[in-house]
């Protein structure tokens, strides 16, 4: 019986893969008849652990009227989420947020975190620019495909 166990933990493992591809997350655990199984994209864990309880945004975002000449989603710069969950600006709640307005991103940098299921994914910024706008809180949920960030 170990084999056919294994054979399905395979498929178990080549699925979760093609779901880390599809979906953009960078780690994705699943557990089902008393088996767990985790796959995660580039070998290394979560930055930080998201605070137990998040605080409410208290005032809108900095920057946010630099979105209201058009509509954010539209915006050819925008960075979206990949997923549905909680954005973080801030590797953990008492260090420095990832990026400002203003400021010169490089393709690949780490510029949020969306934490879905327990699991803190990176947001990596899709080229280089100068982020224009942040339309998240610290904290704020967010929906998939909701735009997060220009850069342009």
């Amino acid at each position: 019986m170990p084999k056919a166990k294994s054979a399905i933990d395979k498929d178990i493992i080549r699925e979760l893969a093609g779901l880390l591809d599809e979906t953009g997350l960078s780690e994705i655990e699943i557990e089902q008849e008393g088996l767990r199984v985790r796959v995660m994209r580039g070998g290394h864990s979560a930055v930080g652990a998201a605070p137990a309880v998040a605080a409410a945004p208290a005032a809108p975002v900095a920057g946010a009227p630099a979105a209201s000449e058009d509509d954010p989603a539209s915006h050819p710069g925008a960075v979206r989420s990949p997923m549905v969950g909680t954005a973080y600006r801030a590797p953990s709640p008492d260090a420095a947020n990832f990026i400002e307005i203003g400021q010169q991103v490089t393709q690949g940098q780490t510029i949020l975190i969306v934490e879905a299921m327990k699991t803190m994914n990176q947001i990596p910024a899709p080229r280089a620019g100068k982020v224009v706008d942040i339309l998240v809180a610290d904290g704020q949920p967010v929906e998939f495909d909701e735009p997060l960030v220009i850069i342009e």
